[in-house]
């Protein structure tokens, strides 16, 4: 992924650390951005979890001026490449990474007006999704936006044979992780005091999942 910022390029100045790229990101960036620009708040804090290389926080937030885009994972291997991309950026409303796991109480922020999880609870145990919503509900004010992207099943069925495979090879990996079932992370979400309020259908079997913090 590129960062569309104002004096962004391809190749990094030589004298910070070289941001990581992943293609997966380059490819569903604009269509994750789509719908982010509709769905989150005009203003205020959003946080990003697991923001891996730090290509969507660059992309997102030199797309969204007007919200301070705060980005996180507990990899220092990742908040490196993080900064690299936000030294490379120059974005005024792009923080420094928080080195943030969703399993702890402490996330070094309160609030948040939204709340940005791509690609993490398949390649996770499944009590980081649960860790995810109860951190949510808390830091969420009524009205707040946490907005989910990734593969999911639906009623207990994979939604193509991709899906399904990827799916074996995630469990091989390790017996904890897999392609999560809608209806259960819902489930979740109603625990939290979050309502699903809207399911996008996007490229390469993926699904935007929006919730939103009740009154």
């Amino acid at each position: 992924m590129n960062p569309t910022s104002s004096g962004s390029g391809d190749t990094p100045p030589p004298d910070i650390a070289v941001p990581r790229r992943a293609p997966a990101a380059e490819r569903n960036r604009d269509a994750i951005l789509s719908v982010l620009m509709r769905v989150v708040p005009r203003t205020g804090v959003v946080l990003e979890i697991a923001s891996g290389t730090g290509q969507h926080a660059v992309h997102c937030a030199a797309a969204l001026p007007h919200i301070v885009w705060q980005p996180s994972d507990p990899d220092p291997d990742a908040r490196d490449s993080i900064a690299a991309w936000r030294a490379h950026a120059g974005l005024a409303n792009l923080n420094a990474p928080l080195a943030l796991d969703v399993r702890s109480d402490d996330w070094g922020i309160a609030k948040a007006a939204a709340i940005v999880c791509i690609n993490m609870i398949h390649i996770a145990p499944w009590e980081a999704a649960e860790a995810l919503f109860r951190g949510a509900g808390a830091r969420l004010d009524a009205g707040g936006v946490l907005y989910l992207y990734g593969p999911y099943r639906r009623n207990g069925a994979h939604t193509a044979p991709s899906n399904e495979a990827f799916d074996r090879q995630l469990r091989a990996r390790d017996p904890g992780w897999g392609v999560r079932d809608m209806e259960a992370v819902e489930a979740l979400g109603e625990k939290a005091g979050l309502t699903l309020v809207e399911t996008v259908a996007m490229p390469a079997n993926n699904f935007s999942v929006v919730f939103e913090k009740r009154p």
